[in-house]
């Protein structure tokens, strides 16, 4: 039987090694909100934190998904507080995506 800590972390050891023994509850995490927007480069979704005890505290309750296929072997995503602008360390060497979304890719992602 899973034996799930306090903070919703479960551990239940398998013989196939390809099964993690450590995972969390299905309540843990975040879920779409409302569809997946369809954009130049990729997507955007509203996700709404799921009802499992924080790990960390201060949790935000909505976050915004950004997903682009920027090459066939290349996704970046990032996630925001829509309702809060908050500070990014700039990099001098990224800049901001200007194409649109790559076709053929090598990767999937599944939402």
């Amino acid at each position: 039987q899973d034996l799930c800590t306090q903070r919703g972390c479960c551990w239940s050891p398998q013989s196939d090694t390809s099964v993690p023994w450590c995972y969390f509850s299905s309540n843990h995490g975040y879920q779409v909100a409302g569809s997946v927007q369809t954009t130049a480069a990729g997507f955007q979704a509203t996700l709404t934190r799921l009802s499992a005890p924080s790990l960390f505290g201060n949790d935000i309750n909505t976050v915004l998904l950004t997903g682009e296929n920027q090459t066939q072997n290349r996704f970046h995503f990032k996630i925001t507080d829509p309702n809060a602008q908050r500070f990014e360390v700039p990099h001098e060497h990224v800049g901001t995506f200007q194409g649109s979304a790559a076709s053929n890719l090598k990767y999937r992602v599944d939402i």
